[in-house]
């Protein structure tokens, strides 16, 4: 049993024993020099214009949309907006006319179209004018060539 202590404290001085610590010196010296040109270059998306989106989405609107851009390398212009459709209208009026009953002023809207005037003449019935129909109407128009449609 003395062995063993004897054993174990031989190991525990060895353990704690201390090494001799390693010192190094040095010294340096650093100089750096730089010199350089640099150029940038930006290369950006190239100028645009863009046109407006102009719609119209209620289907019982007579207008038509248009929009349009030009873009150079130094101006750009973008552009947009709405042209009323004659023709359309005067379809829509004549219908509601119609639709109340009212034939002869339906025919009479229509008739301001100068294509709708010139067939109903080619077909011999005269488009209405100042309350007349037929040929009191067909005499009128003769009478005043300057109240035809153009």
């Amino acid at each position: 049993m003395i062995k063993k202590i004897i054993l174990a404290l031989t190991v525990a001085i060895s353990s704690f024993a201390v090494a001799d610590p390693i010192v190094t010196e040095s010294t340096s010296t650093s100089v750096s020099t730089t010199n350089g040109d640099t150029t940038t270059t930006v290369k950006s998306p190239p100028p645009s214009a863009i046109s407006p989106a102009v719609t119209v989405i209620n289907s019982d609107v007579c207008v038509v949309g248009y929009s349009g851009a030009a873009q150079t390398q130094v101006l750009g212009i973008s552009f947009g907006g709405t042209a009323k459709d004659e023709n359309c209208e005067r379809i829509k009026l004549a219908r509601s006319l119609y639709d109340m009953g009212m034939k002869v002023a339906a025919v009479a809207e229509l008739c301001q179209d100068r294509r709708i005037f010139t067939a109903m003449l080619n077909a011999g019935t005269p488009c209405p004018i100042d309350g007349k129909i037929g040929a009191e109407a067909q005499a009128i128009w003769e009478a005043n060539p300057e109240r035809q449609p153009k």
